[in-house]
């Protein structure tokens, strides 16, 4: 099915019906199922937080990254922290392009930086659930991508989607771009997956899938357009030019970059820090943040599995996956924050979307109540009780 065709309505009276706008009534019961899921989870924090004299507003736009990103977006770059452990964390690790939207929305607006970052969340959280909706309709028909966004707003994690973070603007760079690749348009995939790059460090994912995408198109047709190999070109760009700047601004242009996620105690070491922390946690008490975070990190190499081997998704869809959880498994840091490196991985959850349009309705609706408890509850342990970084 070519992408002219992907979109067009059936009906004669329809005809002049935008291809977008087609899309997005389709996509409008899921979306809604999206908000009403969030919109949930924000009332349930709200709720806990007048409960505890703490401010709502404050948890969402101001905790933890979300500081960095909003100083970023008001001061530029140029923070540096130093510990007395010997620990360096400067503000070149975050990506540019959320803190740069966020300054351009207090330029326009009369708003503070932590109400336009989470009105660009927001924004961006919405944008991304459409894409998955198309990216999941695309592969598997209406009822799997309405369940897929629907359960992707309801991750244990979720709240990350409401707060001033960086994951839901790169989760909707990717999901458009991986719709673009699905239906050919190869400029399109390229150009977003180059602002995904932009976004966040595990942006490189979905400019992977890009050029496995075209390598492999290059490889059955070596005739093929211009505008894949445009595609493949721009696809790195965003990721590239970044860690490139920083490098020349540290002084070291290939490096410079991995030295200042080192100070972060970030790094990609096959898995040996992890092991090491997981080895740590099991021999004592620990926080239930350490074991909701392993516990859901293994789940979703489980799922990886499952969708490689039982789904067998197009190979840009696997491609990006697998680098998301890969970067997730194998990398060292903060082992509390590896759900929130999973959440732009939602294919893990076209299996359980689909395991469940199969299931009895009264089973799917056990499900997903229970899975919309955990994701409102851990939401509020995250980010009023745990005494760790989300």
């Amino acid at each position: 099915m070519s992408a002219e065709t992907l979109d067009r309505p059936t009906s004669a009276g329809a005809r002049s019906v935008p291809r977008w706008r087609a899309s997005l009534h389709r996509a409008a019961p899921a979306l809604g199922l999206f908000a009403a899921a969030r919109l949930t989870g924000m009332l349930v924090l709200a709720l806990w937080s007048w409960h505890i004299g703490r401010s709502p507003r404050a948890l969402l736009a101001k905790s933890w990254d979300s500081d960095w990103y909003t100083r970023i977006a008001a001061h530029g770059y140029g923070r540096t922290l130093h510990w007395p452990d010997g620990v360096v964390q400067s503000d070149l690790a975050f990506f540019p392009l959320y803190p740069g939207l966020v300054r351009a929305v207090t330029t326009v607006l009369p708003v503070t930086g932590g109400t336009a970052g989470l009105l660009l969340s927001w924004l961006a959280a919405g944008a991304a659930a459409w894409g998955i909706y198309l990216v999941g309709e695309r592969l598997y028909g209406r009822p799997a991508a309405v369940l897929l966004v629907l359960l992707w707003g309801l991750l244990p994690h979720s709240i990350v989607l409401t707060m001033a973070y960086t994951e839901p603007l790169m989760t909707a760079f990717a999901a458009w771009s991986l719709y673009a690749l699905l239906t050919g348009r190869w400029l399109w995939a390229g150009t977003l997956a180059a602002l995904a790059g932009l976004s966040r460090p595990n942006g490189i994912a979905i400019a992977a899938a890009v050029l496995v995408a075209a390598a492999c198109e290059l490889w059955r047709d070596r005739s093929a357009p211009w505008r894949v190999w445009a595609g493949a070109a721009l696809a790195p760009v965003g990721w590239l030019s970044y860690l490139l700047w920083v490098g020349a601004r540290r002084g070291d242009l290939v490096g410079g970059y991995f030295a200042v996620q080192d100070g972060w105690t970030s790094r990609f070491d096959f898995g040996i820090g992890a092991l090491r922390f997981v080895r740590e946690m099991l021999r004592g008490p620990t926080q239930f943040g350490f074991v909701m975070a392993l516990v859901i990190t293994a789940a979703g190499v489980l799922l990886f599995a499952l969708l490689a081997l039982v789904e067998r998704p197009p190979l840009p869809v696997l491609v990006y996956t697998g680098v998301l959880v890969v970067i997730t498994v194998f990398g060292s840091g903060f082992f509390e924050s590896k759900p929130r490196f999973l959440l732009p991985a939602f294919p893990l959850l076209l299996p359980l979307a689909l395991a469940l349009t199969r299931a009895r309705p009264r089973a799917a609706i056990v499900v997903i109540a229970a899975l919309a408890g955990l994701s409102f509850s851990y939401g509020v342990y995250a980010l009023t009780l745990a005494r760790m970084a989300l």
